[in-house]
Order: structure tokens, then sequence, then C-alpha cells
């Protein structure tokens, strides 16, 4: 046994040093065949009669092509002539003839044969190099290459050995010139080693297929070798494959300690492989087991070849093996199948569950498909799921077809969807009613605001009052702007979460739009010691946008701007047209020298409710809605807005809005100049009007302002007698109708239809106004739906209302002339 080991790892040792011998003397061949192919180019040149120049140049060629061929650094080919010059690619070198003529003299022996030097370190290059020459003409001229041995690619020839493997080359002196080794010693000591390896085979002490050798750490291996020759030239150079001689003679101590530890081999063995078939047993029944597990999950299992379009029953419902074989026909099982399955669900079953379709799932190698179905069970249908499974253990034309009951999984994704639908629905409920808190607060708020912020501009009137009296009066119409505007920005940011913001674009001139924007802002910037500045820098002023957007968002950041400047701070605003090609693009930059905005702050300063935190000699008021109303707004009118701050220095808000240019028509600006001067013209003294107001303030203020202008008023406390008294009244008594929406009994948008379908000449052309606390874009349109002519929100800008009916009752004038 010993002996077959030991001659079996000799044939493998002496293989693996052929395959290593063979692969150095192929490139050795090649460089050979490359030397034969130089010597015959050389010879041409010398008959020529080529000079040292020529020759020079020419073996500079032939280098280059070389390394072309073999790569760089494996070779260097040069020409020697006449025993002491040396013609190389570097050059023309001199060299002294006893230098040379060790080797020359012996290759002009050799007559042409190609003559292999000893392997010797170079004293340049510091690498292990030999030179191969040979004569190439008549006249003594020789043709060398200097080989460096660690270039060859011998050295990139690394295949994988058995563990423990290790494999050597060393020339005829037994200097060694190549390792693939796993010893861990010096470069020294495996030097050594291989010089002792090189011996002992000269000698014939580790020939013999037992031999052994101890390498630097102690450890016995055996040891093969095989000779580097090609053609019938022997070189001298020698492959060595060392093995550890323990992994030859494992299976022989294995077998000494079974044999030593059991008397009877036969009983161990039997022993043995009784164990082994019991693991194997209970393996088998865990799998088993597990298999079955799985199986139960399905209720029918079917392995169909769908090449050749059949099937193979491994589990059936009770119905299918009732009525067909364990084998059988596919397109048979699909007529049975048909039976059971809900008839709407079959044309589908078929399309996706073909022989085609299974192989098309199976070519692209979907491993798993399947869908939901209702099936017929007895009288019942209850839902089932179809699973094709396909492995690459199956043959390549077969997969596996599953079907499982998800009767109770089905009802519990459906229980789970009613619910999601549920719970969209109340959130669809608590969506209306929070619209619908912020619709009352929004009356709720404004109507009582409308009072006090009219009874003190009313005041305001009085010239009896004391300056003291005046500066309260004063004081307490500024706080009361203010709460309407935290009510406006609590009720825009509402709009914006529900989506409701909606641009009202039309022509403008942006310039006159601004204008009149920050004309309020000079006065305030006098009052507070500011310098104010507005600049523009616009070539087209009409375009197309929402005026009382853009308003919007300079008064909110014009207000910031004066909030946090101090007296002598200056504010700006520059507007700036950046193209206009179609669709201009418009700069808007609002700077000021206040007090700066933190660097850690501007990250959330466009987030709702966020306010600086940072210590300040001031306490702010407001909602902290403005930036994020602005935000909003920008983005609507598909703008962009960036910020720029520093503490103590002051801070930029740059926002750009592109905007569409308007035509500047000459029929529209007529239409317009007639619009102003027919407002010029119209005057509300003498005028009629009906209004109509629940809430005794609002009536006792709107009554007292009209009246103040010269108006007769008609009061009316409800929607009913608003009509009522319109009805009791002569054709075109009234000159106008102040409509308030909510209103006891009967609303303003009932009372208003009723009016307008009344059956006489004026109730078609009598101007309607609602005048209403509810600010939202819905009831804005729930007035024009019903045919009134505009609207005031509440607290009432009285100028506003005056130019409004002015207006209403100038073209009502205007359509009676004519």
């Amino acid at each position: 046994m010993r002996r077959i080991l030991l001659e079996q790892y000799l044939k493998l040792g002496n293989a693996i040093a052929l395959r290593y011998s063979l692969e150095m003397a192929g490139e050795l061949d090649l460089i050979s065949t490359l030397l034969d192919h130089g010597s015959y180019m050389a010879a041409i040149e010398t008959e020529k009669g080529a000079d040292e120049k020529e020759l020079s140049e020419w073996v500079a060629l032939f280098r280059k092509r070389m390394s072309l061929l073999l790569g760089e650094e494996i070779l260097e080919p040069f020409i020697v002539y006449d025993s002491v010059v040396v013609v190389s690619d570097a050059g023309i070198q001199k060299v002294q003839a006893e230098l040379s003529n060790k080797w020359y003299k012996k290759v002009l022996a050799a007559d042409g044969k190609k003559f292999f030097s000893k392997v010797y370190m170079d004293s340049v290059s510091q690498k292990l190099c030999l030179v191969i020459a040979r004569k190439c003409d008549k006249k003594n001229t020789v043709i060398a290459f200097k080989v460096f041995v660690q270039n060859l690619t011998i050295y990139a020839f690394r295949p994988d050995l058995p563990v423990g493997f290790s494999v050597y080359i060393c020339d005829r002196a037994g200097n060694l010139i190549y390792s693939n080794s796993i010893l861990k010693v010096s470069q020294d000591e495996i030097s050594d080693y291989v010089k002792r390896i090189d011996s002992g085979f000269k000698n014939g002490s580790l020939v013999a297929y037992d031999a052994f050798v101890f390498d630097p750490t102690g450890a016995q291996r055996g040891v093969y070798s095989s000779p580097i020759s090609f053609g019938v030239q022997d070189l001298g150079w020698n492959v060595y494959v060392t093995i550890p001689y323990w992994t030859i003679t494992e299976p022989l101590r294995h077998f000494y300690f079974l044999f030593a530890l059991f008397t009877v081999p036969i009983f161990v063995v039997v022993v043995i492989m009784s164990v082994r078939t019991i693991k194997l047993s209970e393996d088998k029944a865990i799998a088993d087991e597990t298999v079955a597990c799985l199986s139960n999950q399905y209720y029918a299992i079917y392995r169909v070849d769908y090449v050749k379009g059949t099937y193979f029953m491994i589990k059936g419902s009770e119905y299918v093996k009732g009525r067909l074989p364990k084998r059988g026909s596919y397109a048979e099982l699909m007529r049975v199948l048909e039976e059971i399955i809900e008839p709407a669900a079959f044309e589908d079953f078929c399309k996706n569950f073909s022989q085609e379709s299974i192989g098309n799932l199976v070519v692209k190698q979907i491993t798993e498909f399947g869908g939901d179905f209702l099936r017929r069970f007895g009288e019942e249908y209850r839902w089932v799921n179809v699973r094709v499974l396909f492995d690459n253990r199956l043959l390549s034309h077969e997969a596996v077809l599953c079907f499982r009951e998800v009767e109770k999984e089905k009802q519990q994704q459906f229980q789970e969807r009613k619910l999601l639908k549920d719970a969209l629905e109340i959130a669809k409920r608590g969506e209306k009613s929070k619209q619908a808190f912020f619709s009352n607060m929004s009356y709720d708020m404004r109507t009582p605001l409308n009072a006090i912020l009219s009874l003190s501009e009313l005041n305001l009137n009085e010239d009896s009052l004391s300056e003291k009296v005046r500066g309260y009066q004063e004081k307490l119409v500024y706080s009361g702007r203010q709460l309407l505007n935290l009510v406006n920005d609590i009720l825009d940011v509402s709009c914006m979460e529900q989506g409701k913001i909606v641009l009202n674009n039309q022509s403008i001139d942006l310039e006159d739009c601004i204008s009149e924007c920050v004309d309020p802002f000079y006065l305030q910037a006098e009052v507070e010691k500011k310098k104010f500045e507005v600049k523009f820098n616009i070539r087209n002023r009409k375009i197309m946008g929402d005026s009382a957007r853009i308003v919007q968002v300079l008064n909110n950041l014009l207000s910031n701007a004066f909030k946090f400047t101090s007296e002598k701070d200056s504010i700006s605003v520059f507007v700036q047209q950046v193209d206009a090609v179609g669709r201009a693009q418009y700069q808007f930059i609002v700077s000021d020298t206040g007090i700066g905005i933190s660097k850690e702050f501007l990250t959330r300063l466009f987030d709702p409710y966020s306010r600086e935190t940072r210590f300040s000699n001031r306490r702010i008021a407001g909602t902290d809605l403005g930036m994020a109303i602005v935000k909003n707004l920008v983005t609507e009118m598909s703008g962009q807005i960036y910020v720029e701050s520093t503490l103590g220095e002051g801070t930029t808000f740059t926002f750009t809005i592109p905007f569409s240019l308007a035509e500047e028509l000459d029929e529209k600006k007529t239409k317009k100049d007639s619009h102003k001067k027919s407002l010029q013209l119209v005057s509300l003294k003498g005028q009629k009007i009906l209004l109509a107001e629940d809430n005794v303030i609002n009536m006792e203020i709107s009554a007292e302002i009209l009246t103040m202008n010269g108006v007769k008023i008609v009061k009316a406390w409800n929607g009913e007698e608003a009509v009522k008294a319109f009805e009791e009244s002569s054709p075109f008594e009234f000159d106008a109708i102040l409509m308030d929406m909510q209103m006891p009994i009967m609303d303003g948008c009932e009372a208003s239809q009723r009016i307008r379908a009344l059956n006489r000449p004026d109730a078609e052309k009598i101007p309607i106004i609602a005048v209403t606390a509810n600010a939202f874009a819905e009831d804005i349109a729930a007035t024009f739906a019903v045919g009134m002519n505009a609207h005031i929100s509440k607290p009432i800008d009285f100028n506003a209302l005056c130019r409004t009916l002015g207006g209403l009752i100038g073209e009502k004038q205007k359509s009676a002339d004519s």
C-alpha cells in the first residue's frame, strides 16, 4: 500500500515538474527561434557592408520588434564582431577582448550552433540573466541575446498546486532561478535547500521513488524532478517538486490507526456503515417531514412537462383525482380545471398557465409566478392561489404547478382594505370639519373685527377728539389691523395646506402694481426714520400675473424688513427683468441692514410657526406664518426664493418668477380709461341702497358710513326681508343691494337667487355686492354662482366698497342711458 502511494505521488510530482519544464522550454524555444531569425537578418546586414552605426540602428529596431512580441525587459539583443567591438541599441561600446573572448570564442568554435551561457548576476541591472548566442556569417560576426531570467513569463505561470506542494528551478550549477514555495524562510535558506536537492539528484541519492529530503523547517518531503531541454539542446536546468511526506503517508497512518484500534476490521466497517445508514435514514426522515410540511400547504401539486404537454400528479384534490389519472395530457388537466375555476377568471388562467406561458417563464429564469382566483368547492366558491415554480434541479423542460387555498388570507385582506377605506373616509370627514371650522372662525373673527376697525376709524373723523384720545384711537386701529393680518395669515396657510390657492392671472402693469404696494411703506419709513428706496430695471411692464399675490409676497417681506430694522437702517426693493423671450423672468430683491438671521435659523426660516430664538432687544408679534406663505406663493407662481443673511449686518431676499408677457391692446387700454372715467364721474350721493345685515353693530356702521356719503339706506335684517323689500319696491327704486352672506331665516346666496328670479325689469340688472366675513375661494365663487356682481370681505374697506359701488352703479346708468 505504501509503495503504491509513493509510486502514484512519484507520477504526480514528475507530471507537475514536467509541466513547468515544458512551460520554460517553450519560452526558451521561442527565444531560440527569434535568435535564428535575428542571425539571418544580421547576416544580411553585414554582407551589405553595414558599418557600426547602421548595425546599432538595426539592433535598436530589432529590439523594439522583440519587445512588441515578448514584452518589455525580457531580452536585450546585441552584435559582437572582431572580438573587441559590441554593437547594441545603446550605441557602440568598445570592450576589452579578454572580457568577451570567454564566450565569444566558444560561439565561433560552435560554427553556427547556439551557445547558452551559465546564469549569472548582471552587474548593471542586478538581475539574473544568461546569454544565448550564435555565429551569423563568415566574418565571425556573432548575434547574442542577454535574457533576463526573472522577467520570463514562467514567473507569471502559477497554476493551482495541491496543498503543500512547492516548485523550484535551478541551473546547471544548482543556482536557484525560480521558486514557488510555501516555506516561510529566507531566500538564502531556500537556495541552500535547492542546492542540496540538486546535488542529491546528481549523485543518485534522491532518484528512488521512496527518497525524501528534510526542508529548512525540519519537515520530511518527497522530491521529484524533470530536466528542461528543447530539441537536442541540454541546458542542464532542472525543475524540482517537493511534497510533504505527511500528505503522502496520511492514508497509511489512518489505516495503521484503525488496524491497531480494532481487531476485527470487518466489524468496524459494518458498524460504521450501519451508523451511516441510520444517520442517512434519520436525515431522510427529517427531510421527508419537512417536504411533507411544505406539501401540506398545497392541496394540489403537479409536475408539468410543457414541451411534451403532459403532467404528473404528485398530489391532487378529490375532485380532480376522481376524473383524471396520475399521468396524462396537460390539455385534459386544463379541461377539468375549467369545470371548477370561476368562469370570469378561467380565460386569464388559460392565458397565464398555458404550456407556452410556462415555457416562457422558465426561459426567462422566473422561478416563481402566480396569482389568486375563485375556485368552486362543492356548492361554494373560495379563494385559491396558484403558483408555477421552477428550479434548476428539475429537468430543463419541467416546472411545478401547485394550488393552495387562501380564503382566510383573502378575507383578511378585504377586511384590511375596508378598514383603510373607512379610515380614508374618516380623514375626509375630518378635513371637511377642519374646513368648516376655519370658515366659521373666519366669519366669527372678521365680524367683530369689522366693528372694531370701522368704529375706530369713524371716531378718528370726529374733530372734537383730544390729541391723547386720538392717539388711543390710532393705536386701536393699528392693533386691529395687526389682528386682521394674523387672521389672514392663518386662513392663507389653511388654504395652502388644502391646495386651494388659485392664481387669478390677468394683464397687469408690474411697475404700477409694485408702486401701489410700496407707497404705504414710504410713510412708515419717514415716521420710523429709516431709508427706503425702490428701483426698477424692467423692459416689459405688461405681464400676465396675479397682482394680489405679488403684493402679498412683497408686503410680507417688507413688513419683516421694517420689523427687524432700527432707526437709520436702510431698506430697498430692486426689480429687474432677467430676460424677455416670450416668458420673461423677473427678479425681486428685498434687502435691509437690520439685525440679520442666524445660520441655524436660516434652514428653518420657511417652516410654519418657526421663530428666531436668539436673544433680542425687541419682541416681535405675529403668527410666524409669513415666510411659509411667501415660500408657498412664490412656488405656486413657478418661482424660486433664496435668502442670505448675516447677524448684525442685514438680510437679502431674492425671488425670481417667470411671467408671460401681455399684449398691450389699444382696446383694453381704451376700456380701462373709460372705466376710470366712469368711476370719476359717478357719485354715491342721492343713491338708494338696500342693506341686508343681521349684525346690529355692522348694520349701524355700514349705514352710518353710507349715509355720510349721501346714500339713502333701506335696512333688511335677513335674506327674507331683503327679498320682500325688493319685491315691494318700485322698479329701479334701488340702485344697488349690499347682501350679507350668513343671515338667519334666509342666507345671502338664496336671497340673491330669488331676487334674480323675480319677474321685473330691474331684477337681472341691479348690482348685488356680497359682504361677508368668509374669505375662502369657494365662498367667493359661491357669490358669483348665484348672480352677485362683486365681493367685499369683512372687515370692510369702505374706500374699496365705495369704489365698487360707484363702478357698478356707473355701468348700470351707462347701460340704461344707451
